[in-house]
């Protein structure tokens, strides 16, 4: 596994996670914001845009949450993406997220949605905790203009705390 921190994006990180989320192939799994709505996310106290970065300080991925602020507790894993796949980041980079949202927020549930063909996420999620709750079908839409199911997955503050011992 991937030795690294997390930080708080800054402004200055955008066009990293601009760069990030528009990398070949990403187009079918990841969303992706203009400008002038990562900057509105990024001031909004109801998001968390996160930076895994090495020791040496390179950026590696990054994570956007969303909802942070919900009286009911149920926060977002709005976007997660690595500059550099299959290199162990993606796993200790949500791992990381997720201790971010149990540990700063009042999260009870931190949720997520994944295209059903995005097995490799599908099985970071896993290894991080996450359980499949339902399928939201054809909920998708694809850059080719197809649809996919989004399958829904999350983990509760008590799971994650039985996890962390």
């Amino acid at each position: 596994m991937t030795a690294l921190r997390l930080r708080r994006a800054t402004e200055a990180d955008i066009p990293f996670i601009m760069e990030t989320e528009r990398k070949p192939g990403y187009d079918q799994f990841i969303g992706r914001y203009s400008l002038d709505e990562h900057r509105a996310h990024l001031a909004d106290p109801a998001f968390a845009y996160l930076i895994g970065e090495n020791a040496g300080g390179s950026a590696l991925g990054f994570v956007i949450q969303m909802d942070l602020n919900r009286r009911d507790g149920n926060a977002c894993v709005k976007r997660i993406a690595v500059s550099s796949p299959e290199k162990g980041v993606g796993r200790p980079l949500l791992a990381g997220a997720v201790d971010f949202a149990f540990l700063e927020t009042n999260a009870h549930r931190l949720w997520l949605d994944v295209v059903s063909g995005n097995l490799r996420a599908q099985t970071v999620y896993r290894k991080v905790g996450f359980i499949q709750e339902g399928v939201l079908r054809e909920a998708a839409l694809l850059p080719d203009g197809s649809r996919s199911d989004f399958l829904l997955m999350s983990i509760l503050r008590p799971e994650w705390a039985a996890r962390r011992g």
